[in-house]
Protein backbone atom coordinates (compact mmCIF):
# COMPACT_ATOMS: atom_id res chain seq x y z
CA UNK A 1 0.00 0.00 0.00
CA UNK A 2 2.95 2.35 -0.51
CA UNK A 3 1.10 3.89 -3.45
CA UNK A 4 -2.55 3.89 -2.47
CA UNK A 5 -4.90 4.29 -5.43
CA UNK A 6 -7.33 7.07 -4.55
CA UNK A 7 -10.53 8.36 -6.11
CA UNK A 8 -12.71 11.33 -5.23
CA UNK A 9 -16.50 11.17 -5.47
CA UNK A 10 -18.04 14.64 -5.69
CA UNK A 11 -16.64 17.63 -7.57
CA UNK A 12 -18.15 20.40 -5.47
CA UNK A 13 -16.19 22.86 -3.36
CA UNK A 14 -15.02 20.31 -0.78
CA UNK A 15 -14.42 17.58 -3.33
CA UNK A 16 -12.16 19.90 -5.31
CA UNK A 17 -10.12 20.58 -2.16
CA UNK A 18 -9.68 16.82 -1.68
CA UNK A 19 -8.47 16.57 -5.29
CA UNK A 20 -5.98 19.39 -4.73
CA UNK A 21 -4.48 17.71 -1.66
CA UNK A 22 -4.29 14.22 -3.17
CA UNK A 23 -2.60 15.59 -6.29
CA UNK A 24 0.15 17.10 -4.13
CA UNK A 25 1.01 13.98 -2.11
CA UNK A 26 3.82 11.56 -2.81
CA UNK A 27 3.19 7.81 -2.54
CA UNK A 28 -0.42 8.35 -3.60
CA UNK A 29 -1.83 7.39 -6.98
CA UNK A 30 -4.67 9.84 -7.53
CA UNK A 31 -6.68 7.93 -10.14
CA UNK A 32 -9.61 10.21 -10.84
CA UNK A 33 -12.94 11.76 -9.93
CA UNK A 34 -16.63 11.09 -10.40
CA UNK A 35 -19.48 13.56 -10.22
CA UNK A 36 -22.95 13.34 -11.72
CA UNK A 37 -22.19 16.71 -13.31
CA UNK A 38 -19.85 15.40 -16.00
CA UNK A 39 -18.83 18.86 -17.19
CA UNK A 40 -17.59 19.84 -13.72
CA UNK A 41 -15.83 16.53 -13.12
CA UNK A 42 -14.00 16.82 -16.46
CA UNK A 43 -12.89 20.36 -15.65
CA UNK A 44 -11.53 19.26 -12.27
CA UNK A 45 -9.94 16.13 -13.74
CA UNK A 46 -8.15 18.17 -16.41
CA UNK A 47 -6.85 20.53 -13.74
CA UNK A 48 -5.10 17.67 -11.94
CA UNK A 49 -4.36 15.48 -14.96
CA UNK A 50 -6.52 12.56 -13.83
CA UNK A 51 -9.47 10.71 -15.33
CA UNK A 52 -13.08 11.84 -15.08
CA UNK A 53 -15.29 8.77 -14.81
CA UNK A 54 -18.76 8.61 -16.37
CA UNK A 55 -20.07 6.11 -13.83
CA UNK A 56 -19.32 5.74 -10.13
CA UNK A 57 -18.88 1.98 -10.62
CA UNK A 58 -16.04 2.60 -13.07
CA UNK A 59 -14.16 4.64 -10.48
CA UNK A 60 -14.57 2.36 -7.47
CA UNK A 61 -13.35 -0.64 -9.49
CA UNK A 62 -10.03 1.13 -10.07
CA UNK A 63 -9.10 2.33 -6.57
CA UNK A 64 -8.21 1.19 -3.05
CA UNK A 65 -9.84 4.10 -1.25
CA UNK A 66 -12.16 7.05 -1.84
CA UNK A 67 -13.05 10.45 -0.50
CA UNK A 68 -16.81 11.02 -0.61
CA UNK A 69 -17.72 14.71 -0.79
CA UNK A 70 -21.26 14.61 -2.15
CA UNK A 71 -24.50 16.12 -0.73
CA UNK A 72 -25.51 14.59 2.61
CA UNK A 73 -28.61 12.72 1.32
CA UNK A 74 -26.31 10.64 -0.92
CA UNK A 75 -23.77 9.72 1.78
CA UNK A 76 -25.37 6.48 2.93
CA UNK A 77 -25.87 4.82 -0.45
CA UNK A 78 -22.46 5.78 -1.82
CA UNK A 79 -20.60 4.80 1.37
CA UNK A 80 -22.38 1.43 1.47
CA UNK A 81 -21.53 0.82 -2.18
CA UNK A 82 -17.85 1.58 -1.54
CA UNK A 83 -17.69 -0.64 1.56
CA UNK A 84 -19.30 -3.51 -0.33
CA UNK A 85 -16.59 -3.08 -2.97
CA UNK A 86 -13.97 -3.40 -0.21
CA UNK A 87 -12.71 0.19 -0.22
CA UNK A 88 -11.37 2.40 2.52
CA UNK A 89 -13.59 5.47 2.92
CA UNK A 90 -13.13 9.09 3.99
CA UNK A 91 -16.68 10.47 4.20
CA UNK A 92 -17.32 14.19 4.61
CA UNK A 93 -19.48 15.27 7.54
CA UNK A 94 -22.23 14.71 8.53
CA UNK A 95 -21.91 10.93 8.36
CA UNK A 96 -25.43 10.40 7.00
CA UNK A 97 -28.79 12.12 6.75
CA UNK A 98 -30.45 10.03 9.51
CA UNK A 99 -29.33 8.23 12.65
CA UNK A 100 -30.84 4.98 11.38
CA UNK A 101 -28.63 5.17 8.30
CA UNK A 102 -25.59 5.86 10.48
CA UNK A 103 -26.34 2.82 12.65
CA UNK A 104 -26.60 0.57 9.59
CA UNK A 105 -23.41 2.04 8.18
CA UNK A 106 -21.52 1.38 11.42
CA UNK A 107 -22.48 -2.30 11.28
CA UNK A 108 -21.11 -2.54 7.74
CA UNK A 109 -17.93 -0.73 8.73
CA UNK A 110 -17.35 -3.15 11.60
CA UNK A 111 -17.95 -6.12 9.31
CA UNK A 112 -15.70 -4.78 6.55
CA UNK A 113 -12.52 -4.28 8.59
CA UNK A 114 -11.74 -1.31 6.34
CA UNK A 115 -10.65 2.17 7.40
CA UNK A 116 -13.68 4.44 7.64
CA UNK A 117 -13.09 8.04 8.64
CA UNK A 118 -15.64 10.86 8.97
CA UNK A 119 -14.49 14.29 7.81
CA UNK A 120 -14.88 16.39 10.94
CA UNK A 121 -12.04 18.58 9.79
CA UNK A 122 -11.73 20.78 12.89
CA UNK A 123 -10.29 17.79 14.78
CA UNK A 124 -7.21 18.32 12.62
CA UNK A 125 -7.02 22.07 13.07
CA UNK A 126 -3.55 22.63 14.60
CA UNK A 127 -5.08 25.18 16.97
CA UNK A 128 -7.46 22.59 18.38
CA UNK A 129 -4.76 19.93 18.76
CA UNK A 130 -2.54 22.44 20.59
CA UNK A 131 -5.49 23.38 22.81
CA UNK A 132 -5.91 19.76 23.93
CA UNK A 133 -2.30 19.73 25.12
CA UNK A 134 -2.58 23.11 26.84
CA UNK A 135 -5.74 22.16 28.74
CA UNK A 136 -4.00 19.24 30.47
CA UNK A 137 -2.73 21.74 33.05
CA UNK A 138 -6.06 23.47 33.73
CA UNK A 139 -9.23 22.82 35.71
CA UNK A 140 -11.82 23.77 33.12
CA UNK A 141 -15.05 25.35 34.36
CA UNK A 142 -16.74 26.57 31.19
CA UNK A 143 -16.25 26.38 27.41
CA UNK A 144 -17.89 28.68 24.90
CA UNK A 145 -17.82 27.71 21.20
CA UNK A 146 -18.74 30.35 18.60
CA UNK A 147 -19.09 29.62 14.88
CA UNK A 148 -20.52 32.66 13.11
CA UNK A 149 -20.82 33.47 9.40
CA UNK A 150 -22.61 35.89 7.09
CA UNK A 151 -25.67 34.62 5.25
CA UNK A 152 -24.16 35.07 1.83
CA UNK A 153 -22.23 31.95 0.94
CA UNK A 154 -23.82 29.78 3.63
CA UNK A 155 -25.26 26.37 2.87
CA UNK A 156 -29.00 27.00 3.09
CA UNK A 157 -29.93 23.45 2.09
CA UNK A 158 -29.72 22.57 5.79
CA UNK A 159 -30.16 24.58 8.98
CA UNK A 160 -27.29 26.20 10.86
CA UNK A 161 -27.00 23.35 13.37
CA UNK A 162 -26.32 20.77 10.67
CA UNK A 163 -24.21 23.15 8.61
CA UNK A 164 -22.03 24.84 11.25
CA UNK A 165 -22.70 23.77 14.84
CA UNK A 166 -22.01 20.12 13.99
CA UNK A 167 -18.26 20.94 14.00
CA UNK A 168 -18.31 22.25 17.56
CA UNK A 169 -20.58 19.47 18.80
CA UNK A 170 -17.95 17.00 17.66
CA UNK A 171 -15.16 19.04 19.27
CA UNK A 172 -17.06 19.31 22.57
CA UNK A 173 -17.70 15.56 22.72
CA UNK A 174 -14.08 14.85 21.89
CA UNK A 175 -12.71 17.39 24.35
CA UNK A 176 -14.80 16.34 27.34
CA UNK A 177 -14.96 12.60 26.60
CA UNK A 178 -18.41 12.37 28.18
CA UNK A 179 -21.95 12.86 26.98
CA UNK A 180 -23.86 15.73 28.65
CA UNK A 181 -26.48 15.03 31.30
CA UNK A 182 -28.88 17.55 29.76
CA UNK A 183 -29.23 19.90 26.81
CA UNK A 184 -31.11 23.13 26.19
CA UNK A 185 -31.30 25.02 22.90
CA UNK A 186 -32.93 28.13 21.48
CA UNK A 187 -32.99 29.42 17.93
CA UNK A 188 -34.11 32.08 15.48
CA UNK A 189 -35.16 31.77 11.82
CA UNK A 190 -35.29 35.35 10.54
CA UNK A 191 -34.00 34.79 7.01
CA UNK A 192 -34.23 31.28 5.58
CA UNK A 193 -37.31 29.91 7.31
CA UNK A 194 -35.15 27.30 9.06
CA UNK A 195 -32.82 27.78 12.02
CA UNK A 196 -30.33 30.56 11.21
CA UNK A 197 -29.05 31.34 14.71
CA UNK A 198 -28.89 28.79 17.55
CA UNK A 199 -27.52 28.80 21.08
CA UNK A 200 -27.21 25.47 22.91
CA UNK A 201 -26.05 24.60 26.42
CA UNK A 202 -24.61 21.22 27.35
CA UNK A 203 -24.67 20.57 31.09
CA UNK A 204 -22.34 18.20 32.91
CA UNK A 205 -22.85 17.45 36.64
CA UNK A 206 -19.19 18.03 37.56
CA UNK A 207 -18.46 20.80 35.02
CA UNK A 208 -17.71 22.15 32.54
CA UNK A 209 -20.67 24.18 31.35
CA UNK A 210 -20.54 24.16 27.54
CA UNK A 211 -22.23 26.77 25.36
CA UNK A 212 -22.37 26.52 21.59
CA UNK A 213 -23.43 29.40 19.33
CA UNK A 214 -23.86 29.01 15.57
CA UNK A 215 -24.99 31.75 13.21
CA UNK A 216 -25.22 32.29 9.48
CA UNK A 217 -26.61 35.81 9.80
CA UNK A 218 -23.59 37.47 11.42
CA UNK A 219 -21.57 39.83 9.25
CA UNK A 220 -18.23 38.56 10.45
CA UNK A 221 -16.72 35.11 10.14
CA UNK A 222 -15.73 33.85 13.59
CA UNK A 223 -14.49 30.43 14.69
CA UNK A 224 -13.54 30.66 18.35
CA UNK A 225 -13.37 28.75 21.63
CA UNK A 226 -13.30 30.59 24.96
CA UNK A 227 -12.23 28.53 27.97
CA UNK A 228 -12.66 29.63 31.58
CA UNK A 229 -10.47 27.63 33.94
CA UNK A 230 -9.57 28.01 37.62
CA UNK A 231 -6.06 29.02 36.64
CA UNK A 232 -6.60 31.16 33.55
CA UNK A 233 -8.80 32.26 30.67
CA UNK A 234 -8.01 30.98 27.18
CA UNK A 235 -8.93 32.81 23.98
CA UNK A 236 -8.73 30.40 21.03
CA UNK A 237 -9.06 31.52 17.40
CA UNK A 238 -9.52 28.51 15.12
CA UNK A 239 -9.72 30.65 12.00
CA UNK A 240 -6.50 32.64 12.47
CA UNK A 241 -4.74 29.89 14.43
CA UNK A 242 -4.04 31.59 17.73
CA UNK A 243 -4.21 30.66 21.43
CA UNK A 244 -3.87 33.36 24.09
CA UNK A 245 -3.71 32.46 27.79
CA UNK A 246 -4.66 35.20 30.23
CA UNK A 247 -3.03 34.10 33.48
CA UNK A 248 -3.84 37.06 35.73
CA UNK A 249 -5.98 40.16 35.41
CA UNK A 250 -6.01 42.90 38.05
CA UNK A 251 -8.09 46.04 37.83
CA UNK A 252 -7.74 49.09 40.03
CA UNK A 253 -8.86 52.71 40.23
CA UNK A 254 -6.11 55.27 40.65
CA UNK A 255 -6.77 58.73 42.02
CA UNK A 256 -5.42 61.65 39.99
CA UNK A 257 -5.13 65.34 40.70
CA UNK A 258 -8.27 67.52 40.68
CA UNK A 259 -10.37 64.61 41.89
CA UNK A 260 -10.12 62.65 38.65
CA UNK A 261 -10.02 58.86 38.72
CA UNK A 262 -8.29 56.59 36.23
CA UNK A 263 -9.00 52.87 35.77
CA UNK A 264 -6.09 50.60 34.99
CA UNK A 265 -6.03 46.87 34.23
CA UNK A 266 -2.96 44.68 34.10
CA UNK A 267 -2.79 41.12 32.86
CA UNK A 268 -0.23 38.48 31.95
CA UNK A 269 -0.89 37.09 28.47
CA UNK A 270 0.88 34.12 26.92
CA UNK A 271 0.65 33.31 23.22
CA UNK A 272 0.97 29.68 22.17
CA UNK A 273 2.74 29.04 18.87
CA UNK A 274 0.45 27.13 16.49
CA UNK A 275 1.88 25.45 13.35
CA UNK A 276 0.46 26.89 10.14
CA UNK A 277 -0.62 23.61 8.51
CA UNK A 278 -3.80 23.09 6.50
CA UNK A 279 -6.29 20.95 8.48
CA UNK A 280 -7.50 19.10 5.36
CA UNK A 281 -3.94 18.04 4.56
CA UNK A 282 -3.55 16.66 8.09
CA UNK A 283 -6.94 14.94 7.88
CA UNK A 284 -6.10 13.20 4.59
CA UNK A 285 -2.61 12.24 5.76
CA UNK A 286 -4.17 10.65 8.86
CA UNK A 287 -6.59 8.70 6.64
CA UNK A 288 -3.75 7.40 4.48
CA UNK A 289 -1.61 6.54 7.54
CA UNK A 290 -4.50 4.54 9.01
CA UNK A 291 -4.77 2.57 5.76
CA UNK A 292 -1.03 1.82 5.70
CA UNK A 293 -0.89 0.94 9.41
CA UNK A 294 -4.28 -0.83 9.51
CA UNK A 295 -5.55 1.20 12.47
CA UNK A 296 -8.77 2.95 13.47
CA UNK A 297 -8.93 6.67 12.57
CA UNK A 298 -9.36 9.22 15.34
CA UNK A 299 -12.73 10.28 13.86
CA UNK A 300 -14.56 6.99 13.46
CA UNK A 301 -18.03 6.15 12.19
CA UNK A 302 -19.17 5.97 15.83
CA UNK A 303 -17.91 9.53 16.38
CA UNK A 304 -19.83 10.63 13.31
CA UNK A 305 -22.98 8.99 14.68
CA UNK A 306 -22.63 10.70 18.08
CA UNK A 307 -22.24 14.12 16.47
CA UNK A 308 -25.32 13.50 14.31
CA UNK A 309 -27.33 12.36 17.34
CA UNK A 310 -26.64 15.56 19.26
CA UNK A 311 -27.22 17.68 16.16
CA UNK A 312 -30.70 16.21 15.93
CA UNK A 313 -31.35 16.69 19.66
CA UNK A 314 -30.35 20.37 19.50
CA UNK A 315 -32.33 20.98 16.31
CA UNK A 316 -35.43 19.45 17.88
CA UNK A 317 -35.17 21.52 21.08
CA UNK A 318 -34.44 24.77 19.22
CA UNK A 319 -37.36 24.25 16.83
CA UNK A 320 -39.70 23.42 19.71
CA UNK A 321 -38.82 26.60 21.60
CA UNK A 322 -39.08 28.66 18.42
CA UNK A 323 -42.52 27.26 17.64
CA UNK A 324 -43.70 27.89 21.22
CA UNK A 325 -42.44 31.47 21.10
CA UNK A 326 -44.23 32.16 17.84
CA UNK A 327 -47.50 30.68 19.17
CA UNK A 328 -47.31 32.67 22.38
CA UNK A 329 -46.57 35.89 20.50
CA UNK A 330 -49.51 35.36 18.16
Amino acid sequence: MNHIKIGVIGAGRMGQHHCRVYSSLRHVNFVGIYDKNLKTSKEVANRYNVQAFNQIEELIERVDAVSIATPTPTHFDIAMQCLERGLHVLLEKPITETEEQAERLIKNVQASCKVFQVGHIERFNPTYTELITVLEDFQVQAINFRRLSPYQGSNIDVDVVMDLMVHDIDLALNLIKREPASISAYGLAPVSGSLDYVVADLWYPESPLVTLTASRITEQKIRSIDVTAREAYLDVDLLNKGIFIHRRSLGEYTGLSHGAVKYRQESVIERILVPNIEPLLLEIQHFLDCIRQDCTPCVSAVDGYKALHFVNSIRCLANQHLKQSIEEFN
